[in-house]
């Protein structure tokens, strides 16, 4: 017969160390430094289930490992919800050496000891029970669930209460536990972007009105940072009471912050000039054409300056393209804060401008540009060969303005400002208000450079 174990008694049995303890715990445990998010020691769960070695957890930190906190600002108000607890509970996504995701549930209290302040997190690993509950929910409960994965976040809205349902995923998105978030509809409506909320609440309420079909809208949501993210929000009314009044609405938050920006950046590239930063021909173009109509409506007169920097081509030639890069880049900085901030500069083409001068006429105009010629002398006076501008200006009032001939006159008198030496404005002749009458030549007596004309 086998010799049968004993039992310690008791009074023999020698508890283990704590941290050996540690060592047989099935979860991860980590004891963290609530300053920097450092992990000062890991149990051996806590670096078998990421793949990586003791010491390697040990050059880690929170913000490393765990992928839905991003720095440590973020760190430090999920520190100071640590702090206000008892225990804080955290559902997020651990990063595992072999480049997978590892879903967790955090439970997270705080503590001191010998004069130093500590967080002590345990770790479950949550991938299969999340699996598992997936097959345990009855169909609809399993749909919710798969578009609950499938999208960054749902939302459940009770109207009459004002209760307001936000998924896991959806607090996960704005940097928040699953504990967190109050669920009432001023947590969301208070993070919309102020710029954006006029928008978007109009659109909702035309939906609950039904003159939408659905609520759809893009805008930009506060984050537990602070910071805004661009979302996609869309939802439809689902339940209506006795009243036939909307009753319940739910929607889908999907986050479209790298889209928006690509966007946005692709918008920019296509209205401003790379070089100067200033709107490109195009844009420009735009900007003339909508400043026509509003100045054609209101009887206002429109200004037009066209700007040629005099012997471009000498620049290139004997400094290089370089150089002639960053003569075009001084210019057009400098004419950009000669102007007011409701007249547009816009690279029209090579060394060429534009100046668009909505309610200017054409004596105003003039002055404008002599104060543009001037700045760009003074403000370019030490480069060799000197660098000048020639400036044609036109302007027109009255319900019988006319682009084509606007632009027309304003090219003609930038010609001759260089046929007559450069370095110079010419006024174009005023475009009559009577169609029937002849424009006559008119001009404005200039002041003389501050340098010879080249």
């Amino acid at each position: 017969m086998p010799e049968a174990k004993s039992t310690p008694s008791p009074n023999s049995f020698t508890l283990p160390s704590a941290e050996s303890l540690f060592e047989h715990l099935a979860d991860a445990a980590y004891l963290i430094d609530p300053a920097s998010s450092k992990i000062i020691w890991g149990n051996r769960k806590a670096w078998e289930s990421l793949g990586l070695s003791r010491e390697d957890v040990l050059d880690h930190s929170v913000l490393s490992l765990q992928k839905d906190i991003h720095g440590l600002p973020q760190w430090s108000e999920i520190a100071d919800a640590i702090r206000s607890t008892d225990c804080f509970r955290f559902i997020g996504r651990h990063r595992h050496q072999l480049g997978h995701e590892v879903v967790v549930e955090v439970n997270t209290t705080h503590f001191e000891l010998d004069g130093g302040a500590y967080f002590l997190s345990v770790a479950r690993d949550i991938t299969n029970r999340v699996a598992q509950d997936n097959n345990a929910h009855d169909r609809e409960k399993q749909l919710w669930f798969a578009l609950n994965e499938a999208s960054d976040g749902l939302w459940d809205w009770e109207v009459a209460s004002g209760t307001l349902f936000f998924s896991p995923q959806l607090k996960c998105m704005l940097g928040y536990g699953p504990d967190e978030m109050e669920p009432v509809l001023e947590t969301w409506s208070k993070n919309v972007h102020p710029d954006d909320a006029p928008q978007v609440m109009a659109v909702l309420q035309e939906h609950l009105q039904g003159k939408r079909s659905r609520y759809e809208a893009e805008y930009r949501l506060r984050n537990r940072n602070g910071h805004y993210i661009w979302v996609h929000d869309r939802g439809r009314v689902c339940e209506y009471g006795p009243d036939a009044q909307p009753a319940r609405v739910v929607g889908m938050v999907r986050d479209i912050s790298e889209h928006k920006q690509l966007e946005l950046r692709l918008q920019e590239i296509a209205a401003y000039d790379p070089l100067t930063g200033l709107a490109n021909r195009r844009e420009g173009s735009n900007y003339l054409q909508a400043q026509f109509e509003l100045c054609h409506r209101l009887d206002m007169p429109l200004g037009l300056a066209f700007i040629d920097i005099d012997h471009f081509k000498a620049v290139n030639d004997v400094c290089g393209h370089l150089t002639g890069d960053r003569v075009i880049k001084q210019v057009g900085d400098v004419l950009k804060n000669a102007v007011r901030g409701s007249d547009m500069v816009c690279r029209w083409g090579g060394e060429e401008f534009i100046v668009i001068a909505p309610n200017t006429p054409i004596e105003q105009m003039g002055l404008v540009a002599e104060k543009m010629r001037l700045a760009v002398l003074q403000a370019l006076a030490s480069q060799a060969p000197p660098v000048t501008i020639s400036i044609g200006v036109a302007a027109a009032t009255g319900h019988s303005l006319n682009l084509t001939a606007l632009m027309a006159d304003a090219d003609s008198a930038l010609y001759r400002a260089k046929d007559n030496g450069r370095n110079r404005v010419e006024l174009s002749p005023a475009i009559a208000q009577d169609k029937s009458s002849k424009p006559e030549p008119c001009s404005i007596d200039l002041k003389p450079g501050l340098l010879p004309t080249p």
